[in-house]
């Protein structure tokens, strides 16, 4: 498998570019818009062709890249079936795997930070049948979890962000490695590392918010960081509500 993170450490955030080199094909997770071309670039310096965009959710502190790198890369555009956009996209279920040669991304629907909030575990069949990673989104991060108050009902989706944790992502294997959407710098949680990768063990042990009761849990994320700057402009143009101009 070849395996690419893109940080971007002024606004904390990660972007990720994966697939099969063999095969030829790959999928970028959380694209943002400044590298669409980058992304493209690289995937052709490897011999891949992209063939899925996936966004983990509609983003609230960034222009996604994602509807112009899958028109650009003629890849399909991929969200949880739930997103409430005004865009055309490819939609995803719970469960669901998508084939990029011989790797493999299983969709969890892990609602909570929004309600269409996806992860995907990712597999090498070359390496093994076991997975060897997640991606979290805005799920689960490095020593935090994601805020629950963007969209609203901020205690009700903190209860389901609990649940998402707990009944979705730490049922994965120990060894796992976790590469989420954020590290320290980020406005969309608080208290993140700035260690941008970490296991499920890791979290278990270290990340004191999922050692709480749901009821804790639900309080605790009441501290939360100011809103992203822009936030209800940048959502409207994610959703495709909004023309983007340069």
């Amino acid at each position: 498998m070849i395996f690419k993170p893109y940080y971007y450490f002024e606004t904390g955030c990660a972007a990720y570019l994966f697939g099969c080199g063999g095969l030829g094909k790959c999928a970028v997770v959380d694209a943002h818009e400044e590298d669409v071309d980058a992304y493209l670039a690289f995937a052709a310096s490897k011999d891949m062709r992209i063939t899925h965009v996936l966004d983990t959710h509609v983003h609230a502190d960034h222009r996604s890249g994602g509807p112009a790198l899958a028109k650009k890369a003629g890849a399909a555009y991929c969200l949880h079936e739930s997103a409430n956009v005004a865009l055309p996209f490819e939609p995803l279920h719970d469960g669901q795997e998508i084939e990029l040669g011989n790797t493999r991304v299983k969709v969890l629907h892990t609602p909570g930070h929004t309600p269409e909030s996806a992860s995907f575990v990712v597999t090498d069949l070359r390496r093994g049948t076991d997975p060897w990673f997640v991606l979290t989104g805005d799920t689960l991060f490095v020593g935090a979890v994601g805020r629950p108050d963007l969209p609203g009902r901020a205690r009700e989706n903190a209860g389901e962000l609990y649940d998402s944790i707990h009944a979705k992502l730490l049922t994965l294997p120990d060894d796992l490695e976790v590469y989420p959407g954020h590290f320290s710098g980020s406005v969309c949680g608080a208290g993140m590392s700035g260690k941008p990768s970490s296991t499920i063990a890791f979290e278990k042990r270290w990340n004191t918010l999922l050692t709480k009761s749901r009821d804790e849990f639900v309080d605790a994320l009441g501290d939360v960081p100011p809103k992203p700057e822009a936030m209800e402009q940048i959502l409207r143009i994610n959703q495709g509500r909004e023309e983007v101009r340069s």
